[in-house]
């Protein structure tokens, strides 16, 4: 008997489907291989909205790629997902591909199968995982309150909800207003996309939740008009700008996604109107999003990523990486990827762009900070140093300290700048301090409630982290038969005061007094006399994490930092500068970051973000015209417009001159630790040591035998010798993954090799991404 090859077909897909359900699990670690597609006569099916082990929510846009010569016909594609047919699904567009969002999946493996008479069948392999994560950040915080009224369960799921504004003809009217699609106005303006498309400046906000926060998404849109991701609406440009928070923090329940839209200046702290600190009216602060709106951009945003909500870079990576999925499921694919933001902004941007590359291929940070965890050692040594300097009993008799010379001290030009630092941020590392979501009840108290939650950025990324080792718990640690996060700092070794003393600003007297007072601090930051010691370990863990950014990937994005003088309050302007030596140490240059000076306090300049935004679109629109072999790295700096370089601006918008301003514009300060003789770089949290010598350079006045002798007290096993690596110090180790939602794996693994023809819809060819077929 003659079996047909289209009864064969049919049987090959069922036993597909059939062991698809069968290999189905509940809840799959994270990082488990998906891909693996499979083919026959030159059938494809491609993952185009995420890796395809990373899919989130059930869904994920498809491509079929159909053998050569298959015809215009497609009606006759059959695609299943396990056991149900989603070939309803599929579109084939005027251009000839056939794209299909895929919907219902169940958690765990899946399998997508496309089969068409005649030509063959292909399948694919999907790891789906929970709408309310993780992805692969590991077991979730918890507590964890659902503040979102319609959250249908305990991970805060519930349907998107849309809102329409718009922007006036009407100059009077600045910003956008409430738009009623059932009751249009007659006031509103056009926008022409950098596509050359003219339509109404009408702008959909979606507001949905995901990973267990909200996100949000805007863009410019045609109320009448459909919208699938196969076929968008025509002024979409497929690029996507990332909005970003804030300061750096932790929240046990739901937060607010940063602005999507353009209203009460985004990704900047406002207080009564008005941008803190220095009272400046928020309208001569323009950042980039309704230039980006109008020119056809979507805008994205999640809670998860404005770092006061989050600060833990594998957790921020997670939501966008979830959020990006939906932009490209629900609006269509990607051509490249910018954020923006500003403090914490930047803070997020740096370290995820390091961590996870591929998320961004340009940022704009502005009053930039690296990462988190570097610049905690700034942080500590400014709470040790004021709590020594702001009590004179503890100095020494004879010892006196002027203003100017605990300035000098700390390499700063006034204490102003630590004790603004220390009031704003040492609390995020205070475990009794109060946090959202966490009642008084449930908070850690180490006398009556060891076990609690402690409300600290360490504790809530103990999953990248690590505990504290057995041999280093505390008292109230054996109580509860577990370990805290472990700090990733210490000071040990440490010469507080040395470039000051060599440069005769103190007296022998002040420095010795200085280092044998300083202490520091135990594993709930309470003050002690002795020195704090790093914790293995959370120190390797912390750089080969990324929450110490080594810029060893940095080299694949694109960079514009905004950087003003920074007047004391503590963005400080030397960070863009840490970044570039950061790059430089790790790849012999820096050409792929640019820094824009100017005089507007730590901004540089009013239109320094929309400017930047401009040139950072230029420059990513000729990489993407770049579809050579050459790494995307190479492709970053070989395409950068010939007149974008460093620049000076006037604050008024106005560039002075190419190069950067210089300090009588834009002074560079240093920390405690370069002026202990730290690099620029300051990524050293805990520093290898050399021998105490008295040969060493310290100035012209030299120290008593009574002097030297407490020295050699407090440096028993030596000083900073910050011309060598850190201790542990490595290169970040990008996707990694934690564990899954009941396990963590402390300190992370790498995610397996990105699986074939999955990714491709995040950024065009030429940024590669992901994996190509």
């Amino acid at each position: 008997m003659t079996i047909s090859r289209q009864l064969l077909l049919s049987l090959s897909v069922l036993l597909l489907a059939s062991l698809t359900a069968a290999c189905s699990r509940s809840d799959e670690v994270s990082g488990d291989a998906g891909g693996g597609s499979g083919s026959s006569g030159g059938m494809q099916v491609r993952v185009l909205s995420n890796r395809a082990d990373l899919i989130s929510s059930g869904d994920a846009l498809l491509e079929v790629v159909l053998p050569a010569g298959a015809g215009a016909d497609a009606s006759q594609l059959k695609v299943m997902v396990g056991g149900s047919d989603a070939s309803a699904q599929f579109t084939r567009r005027e251009d000839g591909r056939v794209l299909g969002l895929v919907s219902g999946m169940a958690i765990g493996r899946n399998t997508v199968t496309a089969s068409l008479p005649g030509t063959g069948a292909a399948s694919v392999a999907l790891i789906n995982h929970p709408h309310g994560g993780p992805l692969f950040s590991g077991p979730q915080l918890q507590p964890w309150t659902c503040l979102n009224e319609g959250a249908v369960d305990a991970q805060c799921n519930q349907p998107p909800e849309y809102v329409f504004v718009y922007k006036s003809s009407n100059p009077l009217l600045p910003g956008l207003q409430a738009y009623d699609p059932e009751n249009p106005p007659s006031d509103v303006a056009d926008t022409t996309t950098d596509q050359g498309v003219t339509v109404p400046f009408i702008v959909r906000i979606e507001t949905g939740y995901q990973d267990r926060d909200q996100y949000k998404i805007a863009a410019i849109y045609q109320p009448e008009q459909p919208w699938t991701a196969a076929v968008p609406q025509p002024q979409f440009n497929h690029k996507l700008l990332i909005n970003h928070g804030f300061s750096c923090g932790v929240q046990y329940q739901t937060g607010e996604a940063p602005p999507v839209t353009p209203s009460s200046g985004t990704d900047i702290p406002i207080v009564g109107g008005q941008l803190l600190p220095f009272g400046l009216p928020l309208e001569v602060l323009k950042d980039a999003t309704e230039y980006a709106l109008g020119k056809g951009f979507a805008v994205m945003s999640t809670a998860l990523d404005h770092s006061a909500q989050n600060c833990n870079v594998a957790l921020q990576a997670e939501s966008l990486v979830m959020a990006k999925e939906r932009v490209i499921e629900q609006y269509g694919e990607l051509r490249y990827t910018v954020g923006e933001g500003c403090s914490g902004g930047s803070l997020a941007q740096q370290q995820i762009a390091n961590a996870y590359p591929g998320i961004y291929q340009g940022i704009l940070p502005t009053c930039s900070f690296p990462d988190a965890w570097s610049t905690a050692t700034q942080f500590l040594d400014y709470h040790l140093t004021l709590a020594y300097f702001l009590n004179p009993a503890k100095w020494a008799p004879g010892v006196l300290w002027l203003p100017t010379q605990m300035a000098n001290a700390q390499d700063h030009l006034a204490i102003l700048n630590s004790q603004v630092s220390d009031s704003a941020q040492f609390h995020v590392a205070v475990p009794t301090d109060a946090c959202a979501g966490v009642s008084e009840e449930q908070r850690y108290d180490p006398q009556t409630n060891p076990g609690g939650t402690r409300c600290t950025v360490q504790d809530a990324a103990i999953n990248l982290l690590g505990p504290r080792p057995p041999e280093r718990w505390s008292t109230y640690e054996q109580q509860i038969h577990r370990g805290f996060a472990g700090f990733p700092l210490d000071n040990v070794g440490v010469q507080y005061g040395l470039k000051a003393l060599q440069q005769g600003l103190i007296l022998p007297a002040q420095f010795v007094d200085l280092n044998v007072k300083i202490g520091g601090a135990d594993q709930d930051t309470n003050l002690v006399p002795e020195r704090m010691v790093a914790v293995q370990p959370a120190l390797a863990n912390a750089y080969r994490t990324g929450m110490i950014n080594q810029a060893n990937n940095m080299d694949q994005v694109a960079i514009i930092d905004c950087r003003g003088p920074d007047p004391g309050l503590f963005h400080d302007a030397y960070r863009a500068y840490a970044m570039r030596a950061r790059l430089d140490r790790a790849h012999g240059h820096h050409d792929n970051q640019l820094i824009w000076e100017g005089p507007v306090p730590i901004l540089a300049d009013n239109s320094c973000a929309k400017n930047s935004f401009i040139a950072m679109d230029r420059w990513l629109a000729a990489v993407e015209q770049d579809t050579s072999a050459t790494p995307v790295a190479q492709k970053i700096v070989a395409n950068k417009p010939a007149d974008l370089q460093d620049a000076c601006y006037d604050g008024l918008g106005q560039k002075l001159k190419d190069g950067i301003c210089g300090p009588l514009i834009v002074g560079i300060y240093g920390t405690p630790r370069t002026g202990a003789g730290d690099a620029i770089t300051t990524d050293t949290n805990k520093c290898q040591l050399k021998p105490l010598d008295r040969n060493d350079n310290y100035g012209i006045f030299g120290f008593s035998d009574e002097q030297w002798a407490q020295l050699q007290a407090v440096f028993p096993e030596g000083v900073c010798d910050f011309s060598k690596p850190g201790v542990s110090q490595q290169p970040t180790i990008p996707w990694m993954a934690y564990g899954n939602a009941s396990k963590a794996v402390y300190g992370g693994k790498p995610l397996p090799a990105v699986p074939l023809n999955s990714g491709l819809a995040w950024a065009a060819p030429s940024f590669e991404v992901f994996a190509r077929p």
